[in-house]
């Protein structure tokens, strides 16, 4: 069902009737894969005959409703000196807007009711996003500075079911990546060539092994979802990897896709390079935006 989910999904963001045409350049699928998606769908009634979706459609997507995001939003931003010594780098301006606040107005237009910042580094300034986002829940990270990033998803061990996990420093351009429903647990990844960064190997889709650079595979972006099953055994497998030996060394999502891979089928969701930037130097910075540039 997953392609019939994806057509529903792209029927309801869009709220309008769509072509099969239309639907190919928004999901991907081929022309004959909607067709035979289209018809199963009108059998079930989850569509009209104007492909629009029914509320039968609408109560079947219910279940894969994504119900929080989660900002790991705790880091002091070391590369991106001098402007981190006084800003944590989320909160950083790039053409006038903060960093992260391209990625909770993604949050908000997909109507996820649920948002948590776990917060460290100068973590009473991410109180002023609250005047523009008062739903906003702000958990502080006291171990921000002595472990890595896994503390932060520590944090919130408890609350991953249903959840997009988010690094807080990456650039959104494409607010569509952050989605009202999601069908299975997956992270972001954008098909290259060959990377020197973190990347994932990847077998029917299915991640099968992170590592730090390689050939034909894809650069990790720091954006995932858990379902209420993953979410679950996430909190147990948090909790022992963190307080293994060396467990706070090691990055969160080590978690799922290193350490304890063999309980998860997470997914790639591809993306492209100019959907997302993580500017990771003050040059890269300054580059993107000239008013750094003196």
């Amino acid at each position: 069902m997953k392609n019939q989910f994806e057509i529903l999904v792209a029927i309801e963001r869009l709220n309008r009737e769509l072509s099969q045409r239309e639907l190919v350049n928004e999901t991907h699928l081929s022309l004959g894969t909607i067709n035979t998606c289209i018809n199963e769908l009108l059998k079930e009634e989850l569509i009209d005959k104007d492909n629009r979706i029914t509320e039968k459609g609408l109560l079947w997507l219910e279940k894969y409703r994504v119900k929080r995001a989660i900002f790991l939003a705790a880091g002091f931003g070391s590369r991106l000196v001098p402007i981190t010594l006084n800003t944590p780098k989320p909160l950083v301006k790039v053409n006038g807007k903060r960093i992260i606040e391209t990625l909770l107005d993604a949050v908000v237009a997909a109507g996820i009711p649920e948002i948590i910042l776990v917060t460290g580094y100068l973590s009473d300034q991410f109180e002023l996003l609250k005047s523009k986002y008062p739903m906003i829940q702000i958990v502080k990270n006291e171990l921000y500075n002595e472990a890595n990033n896994i503390s932060s998803a520590y944090c919130v061990k408890d609350q991953l079911e249903n959840a997009y996990v988010l690094e807080s420093d990456l650039l959104l351009s494409n607010p569509n990546l952050i989605r009202k429903y999601e069908y299975n647990s997956n992270f972001l990844g954008i098909p290259v060539e060959v990377s020197d960064d973190w990347c994932i190997e990847v077998k029917n889709n299915i991640i099968i092994k992170e590592k730090i650079g390689g050939q034909n595979c894809h650069q990790l972006v720091g954006i995932s979802y858990y379902t209420k099953e993953d979410g679950q055994k996430l909190s147990k497998d948090l909790e022992e990897v963190f307080h293994s030996p060396g467990g706070k060394e090691y990055y969160w999502e080590q978690v799922q896709l290193c350490e304890r891979k063999q309980n998860y089928k997470i997914y790639v969701r591809e993306c492209q390079k100019e959907d997302i930037v993580e500017i990771d130097t003050f040059n890269e910075l300054k580059q993107i935006d000239k008013a750094y540039d003196v």
